[in-house]
């Protein structure tokens, strides 16, 4: 039986490499080597543990039951190794959903430490980012309810942070943006951009008008949901333009002070009803043109609220750290 959680609306499935090798689904010992063959793999998982069985799938509904599989532990004890599975069979950097959601399945299974930090490493084979890339896991309570930070490290700025190609500068509240020509041709409003790497690689657009925010239903429509996944996916499902290897796109707007409303169309994925990494990208960048100073951050998106924080020193950031919690689903 698979596994599903919950975080902020951002569902995966927890599979451990035994189960998936008990599938018949062949699996290397080293999570590192299993990165380096996903093409062998993925997409045989992807179609055993996130499909939905047969006359089960909502009317309406998305292709696969979850936004995509978490594969492991590699490992008994701390650090854990593990992959991230999107539904297209890539692998992803990072997820800050996912990586809680691990922790809760750690917890659950009597893995995870009670107290102190717990050292995640998500293999990839992403050649523009090293991999594994690593994520210090705290249990916490935040407002009374229990989840845990995570520590998602200093972000890089800026079209070279990410690979992006044939951008250009503009300005925004006098701080050097980036105009991506494929996104502003879809809509004109969408002409300031600020790239953003935190472990993964996002595009994250700052809006002024509500208006301006696409809606999950919007983009899933054919017209615009083919047109994001030619910006936002890698070849051969995308193009690759800016990013060769895909980025994450988002779009902000600043709703009141130290609140931001946000939408996500993720690299291998489509729009999904919240991310992680998505909401600490949309933080920094919000930051960046200050819209927002250091300290807490609420990001609202269509799945929760994801708390943020954003910690400065000498007039950069130096640390951001995301609150994330995570249900079991019956």
């Amino acid at each position: 039986m698979t596994t599903f959680y919950d975080a902020r609306g951002n569902i995966y499935a927890v599979v451990a490499p035994e189960t998936l090798r008990q599938r018949g689904i062949e699996l290397p010992d080293q999570a590192s080597s299993a990165a380096e063959q996903r093409a062998d793999w993925t997409l045989a998982a992807i179609q055993a543990f996130c499909s939905w069985p047969p006359g089960t799938q909502p009317a309406g509904a998305k292709e696969h039951r979850s936004d995509g599989l978490l594969v492991g532990p590699f490992q008994a004890a701390p650090p854990f190794d593990l992959l991230i599975v999107n539904t297209d069979g890539t692998l992803a950097e990072r997820s800050g959903n996912g990586l809680t959601i691990f922790a809760q399945a750690l917890t659950e299974q009597g893995l995870m430490p009670a107290q102190g930090r717990c050292l995640l490493k998500v293999h990839h084979d992403k050649g523009d980012a090293v991999s594994p890339v690593e994520t210090s896991v705290t249990p916490a309570q935040v407002d009374g309810v229990q989840g845990f930070w995570l520590d998602l490290g200093k972000p890089a700025f800026g079209p070279n942070a990410v690979g992006a190609q044939a951008v250009e500068a503009r300005t925004l509240n006098q701080r050097e943006l980036s105009h991506v020509p494929m996104l502003a041709r879809l809509n004109p409003l969408w002409a300031h951009s600020q790239f953003v790497r935190i472990g993964n690689p996002h595009c994250v657009t700052l809006v002024a008008d509500a208006e301006a925010l696409p809606s999950n239903q919007q983009m899933r429509e054919p017209g615009l949901s083919a047109d994001l996944t030619r910006i936002a996916f890698a070849p051969p499902s995308g193009a690759g333009e800016p990013c060769a290897a895909g980025v994450n796109l988002q779009w902000a707007r600043l709703e009141s002070e130290r609140r931001i409303v946000a939408r996500v169309f993720e690299r291998g994925e489509g729009p999904t009803a919240s991310s992680g990494t998505s909401a600490s990208a949309v933080a920094c960048a919000a930051w960046s043109v200050g819209w927002v100073t250091a300290g807490t951050v609420a990001v609202v998106m269509p799945g929760g609220t994801a708390p943020v924080l954003l910690e400065e020193q000498d007039g950069e950031l130096s640390r951001v750290s995301l609150f994330g919690t995570a249900r079991l689903m019956s």
